[in-house]
């Protein structure tokens, strides 16, 4: 059995090893073009590249997710806000872990998601859909179950990833750029370049979709179970879940890069029960309706 430690453990591991090979990859691709160009100076650019971008998404992943997403603090005088920095904060002081920064976004879409780097650097963010269209008792099961992927540091490989999958489009894009504007002099080189920009673009959301899949699904499992130990109320979380995968909306400001960060997909339809093979493949998420008879199953 997987347990919260053993989860926490993993996931720092699979931390360094996302982080090990981005940098790799980048110094890769400098060596490649310094070696075409005859320019040791691109080398450098792409070894400071590299080691920049892995000490940013480190330091800095979770103020990206937060800003992509549009979160900002909730107001402890707002009497609905009120109510789930309570609940947040009761969960964090019954595990006796800090109380993670809590975020609003503003989103008639019912979802939420945790980032951070640690316990101690955490946040938790929550649409107002989520606010206004759960029971308290519902609300506390979705805080928990995030407050899970806190304690078993699912949010430190999670919010990394948001960065990384960033800078991946980032170099695709430098690639296609960089094709057009090599002299005429340079027409073998541009035409490399020009080859490896397409190949890369085409293949850059499919690498994406790797490091995302990489995470792994069965942390959604594994943070409901933890969730239900905080709340010992199984239904709570449930009947949030079941209330989630009938809303039928997309949350707004979600991409791609974000997206697993969230409870439950946050694009429109992912979750329903009728998804082809390769959906379900290629899902950041486990089917909500598989959650849902899971969390019930533990009533019996």
């Amino acid at each position: 059995m997987i347990t919260p430690h053993v989860q926490a453990r993993a996931n720092v591991r699979k931390t360094w090893f996302l982080m090990g090979s981005f940098l790799i990859f980048i110094i890769a691709i400098g060596w490649g073009l310094s070696y075409m160009y005859d320019n040791p100076a691109i080398l450098y650019v792409a070894v400071a590249f590299s080691f920049i971008g892995n000490f940013f998404s480190y330091f800095n992943s979770d103020k990206v997710a937060l800003k992509m997403s549009g979160a900002k603090p909730m107001d402890p005088k707002n009497p609905q806000h009120k109510v789930a920095l309570r609940i947040v904060e009761n969960l964090a002081i019954s595990q006796g872990m800090p109380t993670p920064r809590v975020y609003i976004i503003e989103d008639s879409a019912m979802n939420a998601f945790a980032t951070g780097r640690n316990p101690k650097n955490a946040a938790m963010a929550f649409t107002t859909g989520i606010i206004d269209g759960l029971e308290k008792k519902e609300l506390e099961g979705v805080a928990a179950h995030e407050l899970s992927h806190i304690k078993n540091r699912d949010i430190l490989v999670m919010t990394i990833v948001v960065v990384l999958v960033g800078f991946i489009s980032i170099i695709a894009d430098m690639f296609m750029r960089g094709a057009f504007k090599t002299k005429g002099g340079d027409s073998k080189a541009s035409a490399i370049i020009l080859v490896a920009g397409i190949v890369f673009a085409i293949l850059s959301p499919f690498i994406a979709k790797a490091i995302q899949l990489a995470i792994s699904r069965k942390r959604e499992y594994l943070a409901d179970a933890s969730g239900v130990e905080m709340t010992r109320y199984p239904e709570g979380l449930a009947s949030a879940l079941e209330k989630i995968s009938k809303q039928n909306k997309p949350v707004k400001r979600a991409g791609t890069a974000t997206a697993h960060l969230y409870i439950s997909s946050p694009f429109l339809d992912r979750d329903r029960t009728t998804v082809d093979f390769l959906e379900r493949i290629f899902s950041t998420h486990p089917p909500i309706t598989q959650r849902i008879d899971n969390l019930r199953g533990m009533n019996k």
